[in-house]
C-alpha cells in the first residue's frame, strides 16, 4: 500500500490505496487501464471508473458497471430531412446534422447545440421543432452566463479558470501550468 508522503505523483498501480489514487489527476485513459489490469469493469464515466477503482483498491466490492442507456435514449427513429417547424420531436433523438440544419437555416449561424438545446431535444418527445426555435431564444440570457464545468471535466474547468487570471496568457503558458497542477496532489 502506498502512503506518498513526498508529495510526487506515484505509478498508477494496484499497490495504490483508494485514498491515494483520490489524491490526484488521472486521465480517464490511465484509470480505464487499471481497471482492466485489475480485472474491473473499465466502461462508465470518469467518475464511475474513479469510484469503481477506489473501492477495490481499498478491499471492497467495487460499484456495479452502468447499464446500458435505455432503448429510448440510444436507439429509435431519428428525424430525416425535410424537416421543419411542425415537426414532432420522437423519442431518442439525437442533436443531428438534420437538427443542425434546420436550426442554422431558423435561428441563423449562430446556432450551436449548447447544454440547453441537447437537453430540450433530448427530453423534447412530443414537442414541435418551432417550440425547440422558441426555446434556444428563451434561454439565450441564461446561456450567456458562465455556467458550471462538470467535474470530469477538469482540464477544461482549469483551462478556464486560468485564462480568467491570465488573459493575456498563451496556450503553452496555460498547458505548462495544467501539467504543473495536475503533477500536485488535490490535497
Amino acid at each position: 500500500m502506498s502512503a506518498n508522503i513526498e508529495g510526487s505523483r506515484p505509478a498508477l498501480t494496484p499497490a495504490l490505496t483508494g485514498a491515494e489514487l483520490a489524491r490526484w489527476y488521472w486521465t480517464l485513459a490511465e484509470l480505464s487501464a487499471l481497471a482492466r489490469e485489475m480485472g474491473l469493469s473499465a466502461g462508465g464515466g470518469k467518475v464511475a471508473v474513479t469510484a469503481r477503482l477506489a473501492a477495490a483498491l481499498d478491499g471492497m466490492p467495487p460499484a456495479p458497471a452502468p447499464s446500458p442507456a435505455p432503448t429510448a435514449r440510444r436507439g429509435g427513429r431519428q428525424l430525416a430531412a425535410p424537416v421543419d417547424g411542425a415537426t414532432v420531436i420522437p423519442p431518442g433523438q439525437r442533436s443531428s446534422q438534420v437538427l443542425r440544419e434546420f436550426f442554422v437555416r431558423e435561428i441563423g449561424p449562430a446556432f450551436h447545440f449548447d447544454a440547453f438545446m441537447r437537453e430540450y431535444v433530448a427530453q423534447g418527445t412530443g414537442r414541435t421543432l418551432a417550440e425547440a426555435v422558441a426555446h434556444w431564444h428563451a434561454t439565450r440570457a441564461q446561456a450567456a452566463q458562465p455556467q458550471e464545468v462538470a467535474a470530469q471535466f477538469e482540464f477544461n474547468r482549469f483551462l478556464r479558470d486560468w485564462h480568467a487570471r491570465h488573459p493575456d496568457g498563451a496556450r503553452a503558458e496555460a498547458l505548462a501550468a495544467w501539467r504543473a497542477h495536475r503533477a500536485r496532489p488535490r490535497d
